[in-house]
């Protein structure tokens, strides 16, 4: 298991670089120059080649990636263009609003798929099978944004139980900064959940029709015991897959979520960054999301076989 863990880990490398070397030069391909963007409407020449030389834009793409590569190592991630701050004192407090989000939101989109999915695969084809289907498939075609919409339509303007905007850490004030993510988690859970009922219904159904099933029923084994004790376990293979790649999809930014709720995560960053061209905060970005889903990866990979067939023979 070491053996393989550590091999895993080596292969990140040539997969982060492939990653950042495609985000580094498809980002100079945008239209757009970061420091006529900071100059903004003055007509200039030498002043935006003084500036162009002060940000190294001045020197080949191939001299400012290896430069780049160069401060990675030592754990710089430069400055950002636009807000003259260190890269990584954006990013930190970024992805932590991002992960207060995506984390409860998997965790509670996992806590109602997998005993719904389970339900409808064992009540298959009667009526709670497709109440709990029209249910899963209603909310997987449900735009996030309108979703979101709704909840801070209910909740935060006509029942004025939640706040409507902004934000507040969950380090400066817990209590405070839960009431701000409630809506935000519910929308992001309700839509994954979708997702992972329709897979482990699937999975389950699957299961249940392996030989060892039969013969656990065979034995006179409740129909709970059956489902509960041999099936669920082995169904949650592909269900803890898909929720470690929802996982670390999501690390990279819930975009629309963010946004719709101002919350100042990954996403938003990322988004606003590419609008002003502020390349180190972009490729500070990527380099978290890249991280963040394959730490997540190899996490699934290592837990993998506690989900694997483990037929039990009396």
């Amino acid at each position: 298991m070491m053996r393989y863990l550590l091999r895993r880990l080596a292969l990140t490398v040539p997969t982060l670089l492939i990653v950042l070397a495609v985000v580094f030069f498809m980002m100079r391909l945008i239209p757009g120059d970061p420091a006529q963007l900071m100059l903004g409407e003055v007509d200039d020449p030498e002043a935006l080649a003084r500036l162009r030389a002060q940000l190294a834009l001045d020197q080949p793409i191939g001299v400012q990636f290896l430069h780049w590569l160069l401060r990675l190592a030592r754990g710089d991630l430069g400055v950002s263009i636009a807000q003259q701050s260190p890269v990584l004192d954006l990013l930190i407090p970024s992805f932590g609003v991002t992960a207060s989000l995506v984390v409860p939101a998997v965790l509670l989109a996992a806590l109602i798929a997998i005993p719904a999915g389970s339900i409808a695969a064992w009540k298959q084809n009667s009526r709670t099978d497709a109440v709990i289907m029209t249910a899963a498939t209603v909310a997987l075609s449900i735009p996030s944004f309108w979703l979101g919409l709704l909840l801070l339509l209910f909740f935060g303007v006509k029942l004025d139980l939640l706040p409507v905007v902004g934000y507040v850490s969950l380090l400066e004030n817990f209590r405070e900064g839960v009431s701000y993510l409630v809506m935000p988690v519910i929308a992001l859970a309700l839509i994954e959940a979708g997702v992972l009922v329709r897979l482990m219904r699937s999975s389950t159904i699957d299961v249940a029709r392996l030989e060892y099933i039969t013969h656990a029923r065979a034995k006179g084994l409740p129909e709970f015991s059956v489902m509960a004790r041999h099936a669920l376990p082995n169904a949650m293979a592909p269900t803890w897959t898909m929720i470690g790649l929802t996982l670390g999809s999501l690390l990279g930014g819930a975009v629309v979520t963010e946004t719709v709720f101002t919350l100042p995560g990954l996403g938003r960053l990322l988004v606003e960054s590419i609008f002003a061209r502020d390349y180190p905060v972009i490729q500070g970005c990527m380099l978290f999301v890249t991280l963040a889903y394959v730490v997540v990866n190899i996490i699934v990979e290592m837990t993998y076989p506690l989900f694997s067939p483990a037929v039990e023979h009396d």
